[in-house]
């Protein structure tokens, strides 16, 4: 059976314990051995390598170096990474350690929640595969990416707030390695009711399955 940690706190705004319930559920749902918690002393725990899967659900939190550390070193082990919007890709601003894993950071979300479109660009990747374009209501994300991701799903920006970034193509869904484990990461679901659009919660779904060991 695998073994799934699920860690939740930060910034009450993003609906941490809801949308960290919803996956909880899918994952128990296809068998797995889920651990919730909400503190973030379990990531000083050396047994992080007993997890086939790490998901921290912390928007604008701190990580200690020793739990940076700790984590960081579990992903490169083989454990799994995954997680979605402000709760992994604004999780720890002053962690270049957490962001160089997770491959982003968040740095805007020009004119707030607003009308825009996901654009789905790998249709082979078994994450986004059988899914197309569909449309959001809610925050779309700016963020500093790194180039080694590899992309599923993208998004153009276009907005009044920030108009010199109008026309920017802004990956939304990504996945990627840090040693031996797989990292995955969407921006989408800023709050749980994000997830009740059918290819968000299933892209989600999926890419945890995905980063499972």
């Amino acid at each position: 059976m695998k073994k799934v940690l699920m860690t939740w706190g930060g910034w009450d705004g993003h609906e941490p314990e809801q949308t960290t319930g919803i996956f909880a559920s899918l994952l128990r749902a296809e068998g797995c051995e889920v651990t919730v918690t909400d503190t973030l002393e379990c990531l000083t725990d050396r047994g992080l390598t007993q997890y086939d899967l790490i998901v921290p659900c912390w928007t604008i939190s701190e990580l200690s170096n020793d739990q940076c550390e700790a984590l960081v070193a579990a992903v490169k082990s083989g454990v799994g990474f995954g997680g979605w919007h402000g709760g992994a890709g604004d999780a720890f601003r002053q962690s270049a350690l957490y962001q160089f894993m997770v491959g982003g950071q968040w740095v805007a979300h020009p004119d707030n929640i607003k009308d825009y479109t996901v654009q789905i660009i790998d249709h082979d990747d078994p994450i986004t595969a059988g899914l197309n374009d569909f449309a959001m209501h809610s925050e779309q994300y700016y963020m500093h990416v790194d180039p080694s991701n590899k992309v599923l799903a993208t998004t153009t920006i276009e907005c009044e707030e920030a108009p010199w970034v109008n026309g920017c193509v802004m990956p939304v869904v990504w996945k990627r390695h840090c040693g031996e484990g797989r990292v995955f990461y969407s921006s989408l679901g800023h709050a749980a009711s994000d997830f009740d659009v059918l290819e968000v919660r299933e892209i989600q779904r999926r890419g945890l399955l995905w980063a499972m060991r």
